[in-house]
């Protein structure tokens, strides 16, 4: 028997819209909207990319965890109806915790954390970038495996200006973040356990 026409389903290509993505079947794949277009998350991360955000996640535990809830992807951080990203970690303010909802974040973190991999860089470096910085997100790091560093990237009006870049030996801090701080060498720990130089 055929379905009337109003009974099929709709299908609905631009803009798709954080409900649109919640109804979707679970496929075991990971999705971003960006600017509510549906964008395939590249296959799982590398040992490399788990290892450091990992140690990057316990570093930051040890020391923020009493003023900062932290999480880890997958998780939606959901900036607004055409925007759901899933950043490697990020970090709200105990104060602002109301925006810590069961199946994601709904509004800006104060810490979104990226780390860079081949088929990421442009994405987390310019695409993504754009987007936290439109829903300001005060703070941004990205975190860049090949070179061992870390760029610090700070709000100013509607985008970010560098504000440090850090590597091995140096002391991560940040004025917006006081609990904030270690050694850059620290995140790469596993790494070098495990012997997983690029």
């Amino acid at each position: 028997m055929k379905k009337k026409r109003d009974e099929e389903p709709v299908i609905r290509e631009q803009p798709v819209t954080y409900d649109d993505y919640a109804a979707m079947p679970d496929d075991g794949k990971r999705y971003e909207i960006i600017d509510g277009v549906l964008e395939l998350m590249s296959p799982g991360p590398m040992a490399v990319h788990q290892a450091i955000s990992s140690e990057l996640e316990f570093i930051l535990k040890q020391s923020c965890r009493s003023d900062y809830a932290i999480f880890y992807a997958p998780f939606d951080v959901i900036l607004s109806k055409v925007n759901v990203v899933q950043p490697d970690i990020l970090m709200i303010h105990r104060s602002r915790i109301d925006i810590v909802k069961p199946h994601g974040v709904e509004g800006a973190p104060d810490l979104v954390v990226e780390i860079l991999s081949p088929s990421s860089r442009k994405r987390d470096k310019v695409v993504k970038a754009g987007v936290y910085a439109k829903h300001q997100v005060p703070e941004y790091w990205l975190v860049d495996p090949e070179t061992r560093t870390l760029e610090q990237y700070r709000l100013d009006g509607e985008r970010y200006e560098l504000a440090e870049i850090y590597e091995a030996d140096d002391r991560v801090s940040s004025d917006k973040l006081p609990c904030v701080s270690f050694v850059l060498g620290e995140a790469f720990d596993e790494v070098n356990r495990l012997n997983l130089h690029n």
